[in-house]
C-alpha cells in the first residue's frame, strides 16, 4: 500500500506509541523509553521522529522551558480509524463491511468482546433514528 503524505513510519509510530502511553515528554525520556538507553545517535534519531511528527501535525512541542516537552496531538483511535479507512480505500474500494467481516471472522471474539460489537450495533442503530 503506499504511504500517504499524512501516515506514519513503524519508527514514528514507536514514538508515538511511547507519548500515548506515558504522555508529554522530552527527547531524553522517549529516548530512554524507546531504545532503552542514552547517546548521541539514538537521541539524533528520535529527535528526527518527532520533528517529522510534528510537521505531519501528530505531535505537539512546548517551547516555553529550557527543555522541550512534547505531546500526541493526535488520539491513537483517530489514527487507528485513518489507518483503517485507507485500508478500505485501498483494498475494498471504500467499504468498511469487507475489512469488519474479515477482522471478525479471523479471530475468535470472547464474549465480553462480542457484547461490546454487539452493544456498538445497537448504539450505532439508536443513533441512526434520531
Amino acid at each position: 500500500m503506499a504511504r500517504t503524505s499524512q501516515d506514519v513510519t513503524e519508527a514514528e509510530l514507536a514514538v508515538l506509541r511511547r507519548l500515548w502511553e506515558r504522555g508529554p515528554a522530552t527527547i531524553r525520556q522517549l529516548v530512554e523509553d524507546v531504545y532503552g538507553q542514552d547517546g548521541t545517535s539514538p537521541y539524533a534519531t528520535v529527535q528526527k521522529l518527532l520533528d517529522r511528527l510534528e510537521a505531519k501535525g501528530f505531535v505537539g512541542r512546548d517551547r516555553s522551558g529550557a527543555v522541550h516537552v512534547f505531546r500526541a496531538a493526535v488520539e491513537r483511535d483517530e489514527l487507528i480509524g485513518r489507518r483503517l479507512r485507507a485500508v478500505a480505500d485501498t483494498l475494498c474500494g471504500g467499504s468498511l463491511t469487507p475489512l469488519l467481516t474479515h477482522l471478525v471472522q479471523g479471530r475468535r471474539l470472547s464474549d465480553q468482546q462480542r457484547q461490546a460489537l454487539r452493544a456498538l450495533v445497537e448504539q450505532l442503530d439508536r443513533e441512526r433514528k434520531v
